[in-house]
Parts: C-alpha cells; sequence; structure tokens
C-alpha cells in the first residue's frame, strides 16, 4: 500500500520545486530528451525521487545544500532505488544552474549502452 502523506509530500514538492528542479524538468517533460518519459517527484517505496523514468529505468537526483552532511541518507536511497531496477545519476545544483549543456551531455551518455568488446582475434567463428 502506499504512503499518503507521502504522495502528498511529492504533490507539495512538485508544486514547490527549486529552480534547478525547475530548470532540468523544462529539459526532461513531455518526452523532450531522448523521447524518454520522466516524471518528477515519483514516489519510489519510501522515498520520493527528484525525476524518475520506467523505461528505462532511471533516477536522476539533483543534490543541494540540504544534502550536505546527509550522504549516509543519499547512499541509502541509491541503494534503494538500485534494488528496484534504476540506475541512478546525480547533479548538484550548481551544474544544473549553470551548465545545463554538461549535465544534458553527461545523461545522455550515462543512458548510452558501452560497446560490445571483441576479443583479440575479432568475432568468434561459430
Amino acid at each position: 500500500m502506499r504512503d499518503r502523506k507521502l504522495i502528498e509530500f511529492a504533490k507539495q514538492m512538485r508544486r514547490e520545486q527549486t529552480e534547478p528542479e525547475t530548470r532540468l524538468w523544462l529539459e526532461l517533460r513531455a518526452a523532450r530528451f531522448q523521447g524518454i518519459k520522466f516524471r518528477r517527484q515519483k514516489v519510489i517505496g519510501p522515498y520520493i525521487a527528484d525525476f524518475s523514468s520506467r523505461e528505462p529505468m532511471l533516477v536522476i537526483e539533483i543534490d543541494g545544500d540540504t544534502h550536505a552532511g546527509q550522504e549516509a541518507y543519499d547512499r541509502a536511497r541509491t541503494a534503494y532505488f538500485e534494488e528496484q531496477g534504476y540506475r541512478v545519476i546525480r547533479f548538484t545544483n550548481r551544474d544544473v544552474l549553470t551548465n545545463m549543456d554538461g549535465v544534458l551531455e553527461q545523461l545522455a551518455s550515462f543512458l548510452t549502452p558501452p560497446l560490445p568488446t571483441l576479443s583479440p582475434e575479432g568475432e568468434r567463428a561459430l
């Protein structure tokens, strides 16, 4: 069963987004980024992810000043999201506010699957 208080808090957070969240949301909303449908302030288990998508399974976190001193909590959240099958990427408020192009570039490279590696002999013969 979903926690009603957590859902209400997520709704409040959507109404009161921070400046970095608003700026990144403008880049992500309406499947603008690589056709991926993102949700903001999404309740996932006992936590609220800043942004998430189901395909691919991804959580984007924006860390502001309020994250200083709560590194253990952030590690626990990340571990929980990863246990649920999500990949997690984090950006700082400063990154989003001063280098949006770099943030989007890093996000794109995070989503690009690695190229397969070939053995030194090349492809295997069947």
